[in-house]
């Protein structure tokens, strides 16, 4: 499959439809091989094309991951980054939302892990949370914010958050940065195998939570509304994309992809010298090979 297939740029998904597993798509356990080597590939691509973007400085890359708890972002993140310069790569894990990022409007936080230009800023969660988790639980009405704000009912609150979000997304790219967005798509089946290997296996522990499970009990309401804001925020410039998640092998394959296809939009290049500097750089050549050792 190419890598449109999974992309969304304004389209309504149907996640009832949409293939949670690889072998939905035709590929078989034997084929896992050949894209283990593939993504091992890749991982090498991503760094040769984050050393020039590095070295440009002209761009910056802001990968957001979102995902259902257990499908496994941690992972991806090690796995497909793993090559890179880590002085030009940024991982952030937003969390719940401190008593200070709460005095300040949702995007404050996102605004400062933004990645400078010519690094990459890898979103383990992001200001997608405050149209997801933050409206599934109704919290809009605990914010300290003015009446006015939120007089026009919950709707209307996270019509405008759509909005404002895409126009974030679209003022971040008209100034020289790229955002592309991830869904990983993991099955409510292989969540359970995953919730109990975290609970049988005492070194995964400390990833299981007892409130997982609350969250688990809204599956359905969290996926329709990632339909939704898969339709109101993907757009041409920053899109989605709807990765198959119950085979990690093959996750990390397609995200590996995808983090290529948005650094090689970027055609970054090593900077070339300027004609003095080139001179300079001859002299300094001559007279370190006239040096006796």
């Amino acid at each position: 499959m190419d890598l449109k297939d999974f992309c969304y740029k304004g389209e309504k998904p149907d996640l009832k439809k949409i293939p949670e597993s690889a072998y939905d798509l035709g590929i078989t356990k034997e084929e896992k091989e050949k894209y283990v080597e593939k993504t091992e590939q890749n991982i090498l691509r991503i760094a040769e094309l984050q050393d020039k973007l590095y070295a440009e400085g002209r761009e910056g890359v802001i990968i957001v991951l979102q995902a259902m708890d257990a499908a496994g972002k941690d992972g991806t993140i090690k796995h497909v980054m793993s090559g890179v310069n880590p002085q030009g790569v940024h991982v952030i894990s937003f969390k719940q939302p401190t008593s200070r990022e709460l005095e300040h409007d949702y995007l404050w936080r996102v605004n400062q892990a933004l990645p400078r230009r010519g690094e990459i800023a890898v979103f383990n969660r992001s200001h997608y949370e405050d149209v997801l988790v933050t409206q599934i639980h109704g919290m809009e009405y605990g914010y300290n914010m003015a009446e006015r704000c939120l007089k026009d009912g919950s709707k209307k609150f996270y019509e405008k958050r759509y909005k404002q979000i895409c126009n974030y997304e679209e003022y971040l790219y008209e100034n020289s940065y790229r955002m592309v967005k991830i869904f990983l798509n993991v099955s409510k089946k292989e969540q359970k195998r995953r919730f109990m290997d975290r609970i049988n296996d005492a070194g995964k522990n400390w990833k299981f939570s007892a409130g997982d499970l609350d969250e688990r009990k809204l599956w359905d309401e969290y996926h329709e509304l990632y339909e939704e804001i898969i339709e109101k925020t993907g757009t041409k410039n920053c899109p989605w994309y709807i990765v198959p998640a119950d085979q990690k092998w093959y996750e990390r394959y397609l995200v590996s992809e995808i983090v290529i296809k948005v650094l090689e939009d970027c055609e970054p290049k090593y900077p070339e010298l300027p004609d003095e500097e080139k001179a300079k750089l001859a002299e300094c050549k001559r007279l370190l090979e006239a040096e006796e050792n």
